[in-house]
């Protein structure tokens, strides 16, 4: 539909290459989005609040709007044959005015339920899938009794808005917390709502990718082993290396949330598996995801190629795994000091550069990554991680 009238008929089942794909996000996952759409022949408009964005540079189009602005929200969607999202901290009222014009994927209820989690954990344990101990907090009263039921070892993660260690505290990891911890714990994510999570000793953490179009075809990529340092992804690699048992199990429960929040488009199921060999799910992102980067070198489809059939209502494509594949973070902190040396990175075997175009290097910002493919997981870890040291 080309017209900015309100959407009044039923959508197209399918979106074909050479019409309008919107996304609501020009970060570097809709940059890499936008890429992955322009080589299928869609023209594409996206929606951020900095005119300079990465996806800037790939878009047709960019509209300069906060997350919460409908007015930008009805001018990116105007026009628009589908409209798609890189980030999910979006306003309801931003999407429910997209929701007028063009058909939105993933969905707004799906939306909803993820984007705070204080709606999205008690979903998942209502609805059958495993997560660990956690309990709702809205006050310091609350948070008080979370510890006490938690064993006083707790992970407090406020509902809206944290990504990347930020908004998220730790309480009684280094010994029973005293009533002054609690309370600094509480003033330090804002007193705002959050889940408490009880602190778990894990083995490894994993992700799986999961995909699901219009016509509810679902497919699901091998799950990924990732590495986090300071609440960052540092790292992370396909295959995971796990069980094929627990390989299974993996991507059934990615498959069974897909569906079951009815999603159009990506999800990504971040887990826990636990020293004692549970499954258990941590959080969701309905959205391409850090941990898959590695896809466009590991896989027959990349996470960026799958969104763009997903929001198009195309046929899925094939997720398999062609080779390991590994991508190493480069966070702001590799430009505070001297220029990275690119040149002794990209001399290691297989290692590819890929930059956000972001302008400003700052402590803890990603502005790109390092990949690499090998003949095992452990190979093509080996060497992205010997490009970052060198770079």
């Amino acid at each position: 539909m080309k017209s900015s009238e309100p959407l009044t008929q039923s959508k197209s089942p399918v979106v074909e290459p050479g019409g309008l794909l919107a996304i609501l996000g020009g970060g570097q996952l809709g940059r890499m989005m936008a890429m992955a759409a322009r080589t299928m022949g869609y023209r594409v408009r996206v929606m951020d609040p900095e005119a300079g964005c990465p996806a800037n540079f790939v878009a047709d189009e960019t509209i300069v709007g906060r997350w919460d602005d409908v007015d930008a929200a009805r001018r990116l969607a105007s026009g628009a044959d589908v409209v798609t999202l890189e980030i999910e901290q979006i306003g309801m009222d931003a999407l429910a005015e997209v929701a007028r014009f063009a058909p939105l994927r993933p969905g707004i209820e799906p939306i909803r339920i993820i984007q705070d989690k204080t709606v999205q954990k008690p979903w998942l344990a209502e609805n059958g899938f495993p997560v660990g101990p956690f309990r709702v907090v809205r006050s310091e009263e609350d948070l008080h009794a979370a510890v006490a039921a938690l064993d006083g070892r707790v992970f407090l993660k406020i509902g809206r808005g944290g990504y990347d260690g930020r908004g998220q505290t730790r309480i009684g990891l280094n010994g029973p917390p005293d009533e002054a911890e609690i309370r600094n714990a509480w003033e330090q994510i804002g007193a705002r709502p959050a889940v408490a999570e009880q602190a778990l000793e894990l083995d490894c953490e994993i992700s799986v990718m999961a995909a699901r179009n219009p016509s509810g075809e679902v497919r699901a990529y091998p799950a990924a082993h990732n590495h986090h340092e300071n609440q960052i992804l540092a790292w992370s690699v396909l295959p995971a290396g796990i069980s094929p048992e627990l390989e299974a199990r993996a991507e059934g429960l990615a498959s069974s949330i897909v569906a079951k929040l009815g999603i159009e488009g990506l999800l990504c199921v971040e887990m826990f598996v636990t020293r004692s060999g549970q499954l258990l799910i941590n959080e969701l992102a309905p959205r391409p995801h850090n941990s898959y980067h590695q896809s466009e070198r590991g896989c027959v489809t990349s996470q960026f190629e799958q969104a763009v059939r997903a929001a198009c209502n195309l046929p899925l494509g094939d997720t398999s795994l062609i080779t390991p594949a590994a991508i190493v973070n480069l966070l702001g902190d590799c430009w505070l000091g001297k220029d990275p040396n690119f040149a002794a990175a990209l001399a290691v075997p297989s290692v590819r550069l890929h930059l956000y175009e972001k302008q400003t290097p700052r402590q803890g910002r990603k502005m790109g990554h390092l990949s690499a493919t090998g003949a095992t997981a452990e190979e093509a870890l080996e060497r992205v991680l010997k490009a970052k040291q060198l770079l």
